[in-house]
Protein backbone atom coordinates (compact mmCIF):
# COMPACT_ATOMS: atom_id res chain seq x y z
CA UNK A 1 0.00 0.00 0.00
CA UNK A 2 1.29 3.14 -0.75
CA UNK A 3 2.23 5.57 2.37
CA UNK A 4 -0.59 7.71 3.17
CA UNK A 5 -3.21 6.07 1.05
CA UNK A 6 -6.39 5.03 2.90
CA UNK A 7 -6.83 1.21 2.73
CA UNK A 8 -10.37 0.00 1.82
CA UNK A 9 -11.24 -2.83 3.96
CA UNK A 10 -11.02 -6.34 2.73
CA UNK A 11 -13.64 -9.21 2.54
CA UNK A 12 -13.51 -12.76 1.19
CA UNK A 13 -16.00 -14.59 0.31
CA UNK A 14 -15.91 -18.50 -0.12
CA UNK A 15 -18.32 -19.67 -2.74
CA UNK A 16 -18.91 -15.86 -3.53
CA UNK A 17 -19.37 -16.57 -7.84
CA UNK A 18 -23.29 -17.81 -7.43
CA UNK A 19 -26.11 -17.37 -5.69
CA UNK A 20 -26.37 -15.65 -1.94
CA UNK A 21 -22.39 -15.24 -2.25
CA UNK A 22 -22.29 -13.80 -5.76
CA UNK A 23 -25.09 -11.85 -4.50
CA UNK A 24 -22.82 -10.63 -0.91
CA UNK A 25 -20.06 -9.68 -3.04
CA UNK A 26 -21.81 -7.35 -5.69
CA UNK A 27 -23.18 -5.70 -2.44
CA UNK A 28 -19.89 -5.06 -0.71
CA UNK A 29 -18.23 -4.15 -3.99
CA UNK A 30 -20.81 -1.35 -4.71
CA UNK A 31 -20.09 -0.70 -1.05
CA UNK A 32 -16.59 0.15 -1.96
CA UNK A 33 -14.86 -2.96 -0.25
CA UNK A 34 -12.19 -5.26 -1.84
CA UNK A 35 -13.42 -8.51 -2.19
CA UNK A 36 -11.94 -11.72 -2.80
CA UNK A 37 -13.82 -14.54 -3.91
CA UNK A 38 -12.84 -18.36 -3.79
CA UNK A 39 -14.87 -20.63 -6.05
CA UNK A 40 -14.57 -23.95 -7.71
CA UNK A 41 -17.03 -22.77 -10.40
CA UNK A 42 -14.56 -21.31 -12.92
CA UNK A 43 -17.07 -20.64 -15.40
CA UNK A 44 -19.22 -18.38 -13.15
CA UNK A 45 -15.98 -17.11 -11.89
CA UNK A 46 -15.24 -15.73 -15.85
CA UNK A 47 -18.99 -14.26 -16.24
CA UNK A 48 -18.83 -12.39 -12.67
CA UNK A 49 -20.26 -9.02 -12.87
CA UNK A 50 -17.34 -6.63 -11.90
CA UNK A 51 -14.32 -9.57 -12.93
CA UNK A 52 -12.71 -6.96 -14.30
CA UNK A 53 -12.58 -4.32 -11.49
CA UNK A 54 -9.55 -3.87 -9.78
CA UNK A 55 -11.19 -4.30 -6.19
CA UNK A 56 -12.36 -7.74 -6.85
CA UNK A 57 -9.75 -10.77 -6.83
CA UNK A 58 -11.05 -13.98 -7.91
CA UNK A 59 -9.73 -17.05 -7.58
CA UNK A 60 -10.66 -20.53 -8.71
CA UNK A 61 -10.35 -23.04 -5.69
CA UNK A 62 -11.52 -25.98 -3.50
CA UNK A 63 -11.93 -24.80 0.16
CA UNK A 64 -11.61 -28.04 1.70
CA UNK A 65 -7.91 -28.02 -0.11
CA UNK A 66 -5.85 -26.52 3.19
CA UNK A 67 -3.41 -25.86 0.27
CA UNK A 68 -5.39 -23.72 -2.06
CA UNK A 69 -6.85 -22.01 1.04
CA UNK A 70 -3.44 -21.24 1.91
CA UNK A 71 -1.98 -20.13 -1.89
CA UNK A 72 -5.65 -17.87 -1.79
CA UNK A 73 -4.59 -15.92 1.47
CA UNK A 74 -0.99 -15.26 0.02
CA UNK A 75 -2.04 -13.35 -2.99
CA UNK A 76 -4.84 -12.01 -1.86
CA UNK A 77 -1.82 -10.32 0.88
CA UNK A 78 -0.38 -9.40 -2.27
CA UNK A 79 -3.36 -8.13 -4.27
CA UNK A 80 -5.14 -6.09 -0.97
CA UNK A 81 -2.43 -6.11 1.96
CA UNK A 82 -4.78 -6.76 4.33
CA UNK A 83 -8.19 -8.82 5.71
CA UNK A 84 -11.26 -7.26 7.69
CA UNK A 85 -14.20 -9.75 7.26
CA UNK A 86 -14.73 -13.28 6.19
CA UNK A 87 -18.13 -14.97 4.86
CA UNK A 88 -17.96 -18.56 4.82
CA UNK A 89 -20.75 -19.31 2.01
CA UNK A 90 -19.33 -22.71 0.07
CA UNK A 91 -21.48 -25.54 0.35
CA UNK A 92 -22.38 -28.49 -1.76
CA UNK A 93 -25.96 -30.26 -1.15
CA UNK A 94 -25.39 -34.52 -1.15
CA UNK A 95 -29.44 -34.78 -1.03
CA UNK A 96 -30.26 -38.48 -1.77
CA UNK A 97 -31.74 -41.31 0.01
CA UNK A 98 -30.00 -42.30 3.28
CA UNK A 99 -29.53 -46.14 1.77
CA UNK A 100 -28.06 -44.64 -0.73
CA UNK A 101 -25.52 -42.44 0.30
CA UNK A 102 -21.96 -43.65 -0.17
CA UNK A 103 -18.79 -42.64 2.54
CA UNK A 104 -17.42 -41.15 -0.34
CA UNK A 105 -20.40 -38.37 -0.75
CA UNK A 106 -20.63 -38.49 2.81
CA UNK A 107 -16.96 -36.91 3.80
CA UNK A 108 -17.12 -34.85 0.91
CA UNK A 109 -20.39 -32.95 2.05
CA UNK A 110 -18.42 -32.65 5.33
CA UNK A 111 -14.87 -31.53 4.03
CA UNK A 112 -16.64 -28.63 1.74
CA UNK A 113 -19.38 -27.53 4.11
CA UNK A 114 -17.58 -27.97 7.11
CA UNK A 115 -14.02 -28.63 7.13
CA UNK A 116 -13.90 -25.66 4.09
CA UNK A 117 -14.98 -23.07 6.80
CA UNK A 118 -12.26 -24.36 9.17
CA UNK A 119 -9.58 -23.62 6.85
CA UNK A 120 -11.16 -20.61 5.72
CA UNK A 121 -10.55 -18.91 9.11
CA UNK A 122 -7.63 -20.95 10.28
CA UNK A 123 -5.50 -19.46 7.13
CA UNK A 124 -7.49 -16.13 7.24
CA UNK A 125 -7.49 -15.26 10.78
CA UNK A 126 -4.35 -14.35 10.73
CA UNK A 127 -3.83 -11.98 7.83
CA UNK A 128 -6.96 -10.68 9.96
CA UNK A 129 -4.95 -10.17 13.21
CA UNK A 130 -2.34 -7.33 11.53
CA UNK A 131 -4.92 -5.27 11.57
CA UNK A 132 -4.95 -2.46 14.25
CA UNK A 133 -9.09 -3.57 14.41
CA UNK A 134 -11.60 -5.88 15.03
CA UNK A 135 -12.17 -8.33 12.32
CA UNK A 136 -15.28 -10.55 11.70
CA UNK A 137 -16.21 -14.10 10.58
CA UNK A 138 -20.07 -14.67 9.22
CA UNK A 139 -20.97 -18.61 8.59
CA UNK A 140 -23.84 -19.34 6.29
CA UNK A 141 -25.53 -22.35 7.74
CA UNK A 142 -29.20 -23.50 7.13
CA UNK A 143 -32.36 -24.01 8.48
CA UNK A 144 -31.37 -27.72 7.88
CA UNK A 145 -29.20 -27.16 10.80
CA UNK A 146 -32.51 -27.12 13.44
CA UNK A 147 -34.75 -29.36 11.28
CA UNK A 148 -34.41 -31.87 8.11
CA UNK A 149 -36.46 -34.43 6.03
CA UNK A 150 -35.67 -37.33 4.23
CA UNK A 151 -32.02 -37.44 2.58
CA UNK A 152 -30.62 -34.88 4.33
CA UNK A 153 -28.41 -36.41 6.36
CA UNK A 154 -24.64 -35.31 4.73
CA UNK A 155 -26.18 -31.82 4.57
CA UNK A 156 -27.72 -31.09 7.84
CA UNK A 157 -24.92 -32.50 10.02
CA UNK A 158 -22.41 -30.56 7.75
CA UNK A 159 -25.02 -27.44 8.50
CA UNK A 160 -25.49 -28.31 12.52
CA UNK A 161 -21.77 -28.47 12.99
CA UNK A 162 -21.23 -25.27 11.25
CA UNK A 163 -22.89 -23.94 14.56
CA UNK A 164 -20.80 -25.63 16.63
CA UNK A 165 -17.59 -24.08 14.83
CA UNK A 166 -19.18 -20.86 15.10
CA UNK A 167 -19.85 -20.54 18.80
CA UNK A 168 -16.22 -22.30 19.72
CA UNK A 169 -14.25 -19.95 17.56
CA UNK A 170 -15.91 -16.64 18.87
CA UNK A 171 -14.49 -17.91 22.39
CA UNK A 172 -11.43 -18.91 20.73
CA UNK A 173 -10.94 -15.82 18.90
CA UNK A 174 -12.62 -13.14 20.88
CA UNK A 175 -12.55 -10.15 21.48
CA UNK A 176 -10.39 -9.54 18.12
CA UNK A 177 -12.24 -11.31 16.16
CA UNK A 178 -16.32 -11.38 16.00
CA UNK A 179 -17.87 -14.92 14.55
CA UNK A 180 -21.94 -15.50 13.93
CA UNK A 181 -23.72 -17.59 11.84
CA UNK A 182 -26.96 -17.03 9.60
CA UNK A 183 -29.47 -19.74 9.13
CA UNK A 184 -30.94 -18.70 5.62
CA UNK A 185 -34.38 -20.71 5.26
CA UNK A 186 -35.84 -20.29 1.66
CA UNK A 187 -33.93 -18.01 -0.23
CA UNK A 188 -34.35 -17.73 -4.27
CA UNK A 189 -31.75 -18.48 -6.58
CA UNK A 190 -30.90 -16.62 -9.55
CA UNK A 191 -33.76 -17.47 -12.11
CA UNK A 192 -35.57 -19.76 -9.87
CA UNK A 193 -39.39 -20.45 -10.46
CA UNK A 194 -42.10 -20.40 -7.45
CA UNK A 195 -45.68 -20.70 -7.16
CA UNK A 196 -48.03 -18.52 -5.00
CA UNK A 197 -48.27 -21.45 -2.93
CA UNK A 198 -44.69 -21.74 -2.07
CA UNK A 199 -44.64 -17.74 -0.84
CA UNK A 200 -47.48 -18.46 1.71
CA UNK A 201 -46.00 -21.32 3.38
CA UNK A 202 -43.82 -18.40 5.17
CA UNK A 203 -45.26 -15.86 7.50
CA UNK A 204 -43.62 -12.96 5.88
CA UNK A 205 -46.13 -14.01 2.60
CA UNK A 206 -42.99 -14.69 0.52
CA UNK A 207 -39.65 -16.76 0.35
CA UNK A 208 -36.37 -14.80 0.86
CA UNK A 209 -33.82 -13.59 -1.78
CA UNK A 210 -29.83 -12.92 -1.10
CA UNK A 211 -30.33 -9.42 -0.37
CA UNK A 212 -32.17 -10.57 3.00
CA UNK A 213 -28.89 -12.43 3.59
CA UNK A 214 -26.79 -9.54 2.25
CA UNK A 215 -28.74 -7.25 4.59
CA UNK A 216 -27.88 -9.27 7.98
CA UNK A 217 -24.34 -9.98 6.90
CA UNK A 218 -23.47 -6.29 6.38
CA UNK A 219 -24.93 -5.70 10.52
CA UNK A 220 -23.13 -8.84 11.55
CA UNK A 221 -19.81 -7.13 9.79
CA UNK A 222 -19.72 -4.01 10.99
CA UNK A 223 -18.68 -3.55 13.85
CA UNK A 224 -20.57 -0.16 15.25
CA UNK A 225 -23.48 -1.87 14.72
CA UNK A 226 -23.22 -5.59 16.22
CA UNK A 227 -20.28 -5.08 18.08
CA UNK A 228 -21.80 -6.59 21.02
CA UNK A 229 -22.64 -9.04 19.26
CA UNK A 230 -21.07 -12.82 18.56
CA UNK A 231 -20.99 -16.54 18.80
CA UNK A 232 -24.48 -16.52 17.80
CA UNK A 233 -26.65 -17.74 14.80
CA UNK A 234 -30.21 -16.21 13.44
CA UNK A 235 -32.66 -17.74 11.83
CA UNK A 236 -33.32 -16.02 8.16
CA UNK A 237 -36.22 -17.70 6.74
CA UNK A 238 -39.67 -15.98 6.69
CA UNK A 239 -40.88 -17.14 9.67
CA UNK A 240 -41.26 -20.95 8.03
CA UNK A 241 -39.64 -22.87 10.72
CA UNK A 242 -42.09 -21.33 13.53
CA UNK A 243 -45.45 -22.72 11.58
CA UNK A 244 -46.90 -26.01 11.99
CA UNK A 245 -47.44 -27.67 8.46
CA UNK A 246 -49.46 -30.98 8.69
CA UNK A 247 -49.69 -33.65 5.64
Amino acid sequence: MTEGKVERKVIVISGGANNIGKGVALKFLNNGWQVGIIDHDKRALDNFPQKESGNAFLYVGDVSDEYAVAEFYIELKERFGRLDAIVNNAAIGQFKNFLDLSVGEWKRAIDVNLTGYFLMARFGVPLMLENPGRGAIVNISSTRALMSEPGNEAYSASKAGILGLTHALANSLGPSVRVNAICPGWILHENEQVTEQDHKQHLTGRAGVVEDIANLIEFLIDDEKSGFITGQYFVVDGGMTKKMIYI
